[in-house]
């Protein structure tokens, strides 16, 4: 069943017409992003993850106004099948002086098949008369014919009051007047944006009351159906779209991990997650809550985007612990340091073992990694201080929990087998007078009893280092052809200066089923990237 075949009359929706809706509009308004761009296959896929999480409403996007939005509409109509979200075109309300039934833009949203058009309105008398240029009358008329027009075509029909707050704080009576003129006529609901984003909280919670109050004079309650969409330019934007569900929005709307023009849009991961666990709202289908950190990943990669990684509930840190004191109370209960449970929201707890660790962190981290320590006093003694000796260094190991269960087998197995032990290596870097730059590294290791020596050219040191030491395993280690180099990050440590430094690398490689880092330290970049390299190749050669 595709999306036009599965249109319904408004009310009748099978999703999205209960008393709660969450909207999402990471395809229309977080694809507003600066530096973030999707193709057409690339919102097709951030919109079956986000079906698949549960949202209510997905919009998609501003057929006949941007040609990309014209061809998503076009093949997810055909291509898209959801179990439970509706696709959702945005627009504008009728131009002035026509009617909706006329009008170029209206009619595109109605081609889109679409099942349901959310409509921006002006609510603020002066953009009505500034922006507009048409009289306050003429606008109402706009929003009722457009609402009517979209339901008489069988959709449901959503509107957004553009600078809802702005325009309630210069003339609340025309403002409750936009908002009563769309709900007498039929809108599903009718969403108070804070377009600017200079709300906090206390505002948010000032106008829902005061509207609400005024609109219960002319409406029944169960017809005073209002939303919000929270721009972040305050910081506020998901403590706004909270304190308006407190005030009795039945609405909210916000992007994937927070996307949008300027400093974003309300997250709406952190907005579902605050409802279910903080509220005690049920927003999403059964199983829903726990597919929020790997839609919220999946999503940043689809965009090219680095997850954040301090992001509330989804980020990577969002449960980490670091300070040795909270490692010991979780240790007796991990409710004691974490809000939530992380496996509520299908995230993990972790314990970062740095300077500031303790031997309770120590223990902790160590059956993260499967190695029991809690019966080896003097093992969590010898780790503890010399994760704190090397630390005071330079090393990081909160980063690189590769390095820190070599570190921790070397002390209570003796260690992970080698497999090669370093004689000697040699960089070489040339610059021609063409300005050609080429990198030649030999490597002498020792590989199961016998010498080898091998030699290869890279774009760069490091990158010759690598390849002349593959060279030199291949032949007894083929799985290194499974392990890549993902990422690689250089940091001159701070009390250092000038190029007689110390320097720290971090190196993360996969064997397409897993991710490890290690991390070298030394004075000397190519010293420190060898230790980190070599780590890093013996890490994946043991990790089967």
């Amino acid at each position: 069943m595709t999306q036009a075949d599965s249109a319904t009359k408004p009310g009748e929706a099978e999703t999205g017409a209960g008393d709660f809706h969450v909207f999402d509009t990471t395809l229309r308004d977080g694809a507003q992003m600066e530096g973030l761009r999707y193709s057409v296959a690339d919102k097709l896929a951030v919109a079956e993850l986000l079906d698949e999480l549960g949202v209510d409403y997905i919009e998609g996007g501003w057929p006949g106004a941007i040609p990309s939005d014209t061809e998503f509409f076009a093949r997810a109509a055909d291509e898209l099948n959801f179990k439970h979200a509706r696709l959702v075109a945005f627009g504008m309300t009728r131009r002035a002086a026509s009617t909706a039934a006329e009008d170029p833009g209206f009619k595109a949203l109605l081609d889109s098949r679409a099942p349901v058009l959310c409509l921006v309105a002006k609510s603020d008398m002066r953009h009505v008369e500034q922006a507009l240029k048409t009289t306050p009358e003429e606008n109402l008329a706009m929003i009722a014919d457009s609402v009517r027009t979209g339901r008489e075509h069988d959709r449901q029909v959503f509107i957004d009051c553009e600078h809802f707050f702005d325009g309630y704080r210069h003339d609340p009576v025309y403002a409750a007047l936009v908002v009563k003129t769309a709900l007498d006529v039929g809108a599903e609901a009718v969403v108070l944006c804070d377009t600017n984003g200079g709300s906090i909280p206390s505002d948010i919670t000032a106008a829902f009351t005061d509207l609400r109050a005024r609109l219960a004079a002319d409406l029944p309650p169960e017809r005073i159906r209002l939303g919000m969409h929270a721009q972040n330019d305050t910081g506020c934007a998901v403590a706004n779209t909270v304190a308006a569900v407190e005030a009795g929005a039945m609405h909210v709307q916000g992007t994937a991990n927070g996307y949008g023009e300027r400093p974003g849009n309300a997250n709406l991961f952190t907005v579902i997650a605050n409802l279910e666990t903080k509220l005690g709202r049920k927003v999403l289908p059964d199983g829903g809550l726990e597919k929020l950190t790997r839609v919220s990943h999946a999503i940043a990669e689809i965009a090219n985007m680095t997850p954040d990684e301090h992001a509330p509930y989804t980020g990577h840190a969002a449960f980490a612990h670091k300070a040795g004191i909270h490692a010991s109370a979780i240790k007796a209960d991990p409710a004691l340091y974490n809000h939530i449970e992380p496996e509520l929201v299908g995230n993990d707890m972790r314990i970062l073992v740095t300077e500031m660790a303790g031997r309770a962190s120590v223990e902790l981290k160590g059956r993260e990694l499967g190695i029991d320590l809690a019966g080896d006093k003097d093992a969590l003694d010898r780790i503890t201080k010399r994760v704190k000796e090397l630390e005071s260094k330079g090393w990081s190991f909160e980063a690189a929990d590769a390095s820190f269960e070599l570190l921790v087998r070397d002390e209570v197995e003796g260690g992970l087998p080698r497999p090669f032990t370093l004689d000697t290596y040699r960089v070489i870097v040339d610059h021609d007078p063409n300005g050609a730059t080429v990198a030649e590294a030999t490597v002498r290791v020792d590989v199961e009893g016998e010498r080898v020596i091998s030699t290869a050219q890279g774009n760069g040191p490091v990158n010759a280092l690598d390849a002349a030491l593959r060279s030199a395993l291949a032949a007894r280690h083929p799985r290194l052809a499974e392990l890549t180099l993902s990422d690689f990050k250089v940091r001159i440590l701070a009390g250092s200066t000038g190029t007689d430094a110390v320097t720290r690398v971090l190196i993360s490689m996969s064997d397409g089923e897993a991710e490890w880092t290690t991390v070298g330290v030394a004075p000397n970049l190519i010293e420190a990237s060898w230790n980190a390299l070599a780590d890093g190749l013996a890490y994946g050669l043991n990790r089967r």
